[in-house]
């Protein structure tokens, strides 16, 4: 047979069934990538790059699950979230700041977890610290999972307080008072310098919060349906605040020093309250190595600090509930939370994670530590932050002799109380619990 008879029949016989084997695979594989499980996952700021490296170690161990991972700027997430939830395309894993828990929680957007934690062997209770746990639990159900954790704790220039004759931090309010105003004697004559930092700013300043925590105050009464902040011991943990001002132991602004790093390496100020994300940048920026040091917070009835974090959660209308649940249970591994400490920095949610010789070896952080065994989660209810908001306007109005603090706690419980109001309604029609 001639080379051109041997083309030919190559041509008609051989080529078609290579090409349908072709196809048959092509429609193979396109068949087994559909029957994959496809989930989606929302993850805030930073947090959403890094945790591609640990999705693609999950989908290693569960080959049937495929995730696509959203990273969203943190000032843009909850408008997102919020029209997400009315287009009803909620993804079905997502991370949330532990105090939006309550606000999705009230719109029924979020999936109990109660059923899925008792079957788990992976995720209970008592593997995490309590008091951020709690920041996830509405009416004794569980609706999220802490990813990662952080609190308040006390930073103070160790070199400066050993000049004034102090070896350890204060340990106690009246302590505390005290070595600010010996600091402020240390510095007399000298402008600019304070004893102490309190950030005036939105999301920042949750000292005058804390302190009502330790001084057993109470923000809210009768099921969190009316303001409390005339309680006597609410009253005088804002006094307590309020002193650090009118002794001119705290500056108003942040306008009398560059920057809170500067101003702390400058011994502008020698103490503040603050959280980790302030630690790791202190390392890196500041030049004050071995100066400086970390305590849990001096107390009064209790040391207590927030409960701080983010959680993960399920959307109700998630169609991979069980699929979701293995990626929450994989990030939620010692393993995987160690690996994403040393990728974030963010402080790990699990107790035994801590036990990494890179922590425990930390001083900086062992305070954390100890810190995230006393906190408290704030009022679960979706109404917190615009109550946040409107104590820290009335504190200031004081702080700048605006009002006096009977006049604007008065104040306060009235703007309390009108953004109570759907909440009392709803209470009222058993629309909520």
């Amino acid at each position: 047979m001639s080379d051109c008879c041997l083309l030919n029949v190559f041509r008609t016989f051989f080529i078609p069934i290579l090409l349908a084997l072709i196809a048959l695979g092509g429609t193979a594989c396109t068949r087994g990538e559909q029957e994959k499980i496809h989930l989606t996952f929302w993850a805030m700021g930073a947090e959403g790059e890094h945790v591609r490296e640990l999705i693609s170690r999950f989908e290693k161990k569960h080959p049937d699950v495929r995730v696509k991972v959203q990273s969203i700027p943190w000032g843009a997430a909850h408008e997102k979230l919020l029209t997400a939830y009315a287009g009803q395309s909620t993804p079905d894993v997502c991370q949330l700041g532990n105090t939006w828990i309550a606000e999705f929680h009230a719109m029924n957007a979020l999936y109990p977890l109660d059923s899925l934690i008792q079957s788990s062997t992976l995720i209970s209770r008592d593997k995490f610290f309590e008091g951020v746990w709690k920041t996830n639990v509405i009416n004794r159900t569980t609706y999220g999972i802490p990813w990662y954790v952080d609190t308040r704790v006390l930073f103070y220039r160790e070199d400066v307080l050993n000049e004034i004759g102090y070896i350890s931090p204060p340990k106690t309010w009246d302590e505390y008072l005290t070595v600010a105003r010996k600091l402020k004697q240390h510095f007399a004559g000298t402008p600019l310098k304070y004893a102490v930092y309190y950030s005036l700013i939105f999301n920042d300043g949750y000292v005058p919060v804390i302190l009502i925590m330790q001084n057993n105050g109470r923000f809210l009464k009768d099921h969190y349906r009316y303001a409390a902040f005339d309680n006597s011991a609410t009253v005088d943990a804002l006094r307590y605040y309020l002193t650090f001002f009118e002794e001119d132991l705290a500056p108003k602004s942040m306008t009398r020093f560059a920057n809170l790093f500067q101003g702390f390496e400058n011994a502008d100020f020698s103490m503040m309250i603050h959280g980790p994300w302030i630690a790791n940048e202190l390392k890196r920026r500041a030049k004050i190595e071995g100066k400086w040091q970390t305590a849990i917070l001096p107390a009064k009835h209790n040391a207590v600090s927030l409960a701080g974090g983010s959680s993960l959660i399920i959307f109700r209308n998630s169609p991979h509930k069980k699929a979701a649940w293995k990626l929450i249970e994989f990030l939620n591994s010692t393993e995987q939370q160690v690996t994403f400490y040393q990728l974030t920095r963010d402080l790990p949610s699990l107790i035994n994670a801590w036990a990494v010789t890179e922590l425990k070896n930390d001083r900086i952080m062992q305070a954390f530590y100890h810190q995230l065994q006393q906190v408290q989660p704030t009022p679960p209810i979706a109404e917190w932050e615009q109550i946040y908001v409107k104590l820290q306007e009335h504190l200031e109005q004081v702080i700048f002799h605006r009002a006096t603090l009977p006049e604007a706690i008065r104040r306060l419980n009235d703007d309390v109380n009108r953004i109570l109001e759907k909440r009392r309604w709803l209470l009222s029609q058993n629309l909520i619990e």
